[in-house]
């Protein structure tokens, strides 16, 4: 008998975070590395977030809170969501995690059985099947195409239904695509929805506020209440609001859920630290400025990069509507060998090349569940991007 738990068979470890550490590893060691390959915003904390993270411990908020996150926060979240999505919660249907990561972990753990699955479509954000797999679950992938611009077509999600469908995650805009659904294309998936009353949503809108031009965000329950009461909708601040390292995830949906999920982080982590949440309440309900002024950035990082990108040999990339990334095709690059010497047979050894020869650290698609591409992040500035993205157009010239 092992002493390791058979669980972790089933789970890999972290490819975004593996990138990073290689790619701290050589910057170590003396080499200039551009990092294309983290998750997150590279702007500060707006100040009257970390002002009343401190007024909090002034006030002495340093104790125990409830699980469920304190009663400030999950008001500001109910009217969150009626403001901004038309959503009608009350507070005892709303609960705060400890990141996004908790939200997800703590409503698979507490819905999934041995031969339940999970509807994922590919490229999907790494942890999804990892989460699924570590709660019992089946991952059931469904791959997108890149004609869809990377969405998951409702006759796609009809095939995949089966009776051991549980939960169907829709993440828009998506990492790692950055691709977005309209209304119109979200309502055709929850049509089908509606023909299957086993199956849950799981809308993660983590990149909600992170949208371009005229795009309209929307999600599940908003654009059909008859979802309403089979549906959680997650989100945080850490995206938006430049606050990762706060951990403060959030999420809305049926109270028997809620309550469910609850009583799993009662025994897994308690609350979620209360001076993070009190930061949260002012985050949610204090100006949002910052918020319309960092998405005007994140565009025009996207269109340099999107075009950068698409002027490099053997490269595609689609103009996506959200987040921050950009999801290119290297397909016309396998079979090549690059300057250094190095085969080019899938869009690991194309990430891998691109790292070791010209310092540019972006994440192979395969991670994802779909390749050959990779991910570039663009949550960095301009100047970094440019010299990044000129990097990869002569990495690619070079390709033979």
């Amino acid at each position: 008998m092992g002493f390791l738990a058979d669980a972790l068979s089933r789970v890999k470890p972290s490819a975004t975070i593996a990138v990073t550490q290689k790619a701290r590893e050589l910057k170590a060691q003396g080499r200039e590395i551009i990092s294309l390959s983290v998750g997150e915003p590279d702007f500060d904390t707006p100040d009257h977030i970390k002002a009343a993270a401190i007024e909090a411990i002034r006030r002495g908020e340093t104790k125990y809170g409830p699980v469920a996150g304190i009663l400030p926060l999950r008001e500001a979240i109910a009217k969150k969501f009626k403001r901004e999505n038309g959503l009608d919660y009350k507070v005892s249907q709303c609960i705060v995690g400890t990141g996004g990561k908790q939200i997800l972990f703590n409503a698979l753990m507490a819905s999934l059985n041995p031969g339940d699955e999970v509807i994922i479509s590919a490229p999907y954000w790494v942890s999804y099947p990892e989460i699924v797999a570590l709660c019992g679950g089946t991952a059931a992938i469904v791959e997108t195409k890149a004609e869809d611009a990377y969405k998951l077509r409702p006759e796609t999600l009809e095939k995949a239904i089966n009776p051991r469908t549980k939960w169907v995650i829709l993440n828009s805009p998506s990492n790692p695509s950055g691709a977005a659904y309209s209304r119109d294309e979200l309502k055709a998936l929850t049509d089908v929805l509606m023909r299957h009353p086993q199956v849950w949503a799981l809308a993660d809108d983590i990149y909600e506020h992170l949208i371009y031009g005229d795009f309209v965000h929307a999600t599940p329950a908003q654009v059909e209440p008859g979802l309403h009461d089979r549906t959680l909708t997650m989100n945080g601040v850490s995206k938006a609001y430049a606050m990762t390292g706060w951990r403060i995830g959030y999420a809305a949906g049926p109270e028997k859920l809620i309550r469910a999920m609850d009583m799993i982080q009662g025994q897994q982590t308690s609350g979620a630290c209360s001076i993070a949440q009190w930061a949260a309440v002012e985050a949610l309900d204090g100006p949002q400025d910052f918020i319309n002024e960092s998405r005007k950035v994140f565009e025009g990082r996207r269109d340099l990069v999107v075009s950068m990108l698409n002027q490099a040999k053997y490269l595609s990339a689609h103009r996506p509507e959200g987040a921050f990334y950009v999801y290119p095709s290297c397909a016309e690059a396998l079979g090549k060998i690059s300057e250094g010497g190095r085969k080019i047979a899938s869009d690991v050894d194309f990430v891998t090349a691109l790292l070791e020869e010209q310092g540019v650290a972006v994440v192979q698609g395969s991670a994802f569940g779909m390749g050959p591409n990779f991910r570039v992040s663009y949550a960095t500035s301009n100047e970094a991007l440019a010299k990044a993205c000129g990097k990869i157009q002569a990495f690619c010239a070079g390709l033979r």
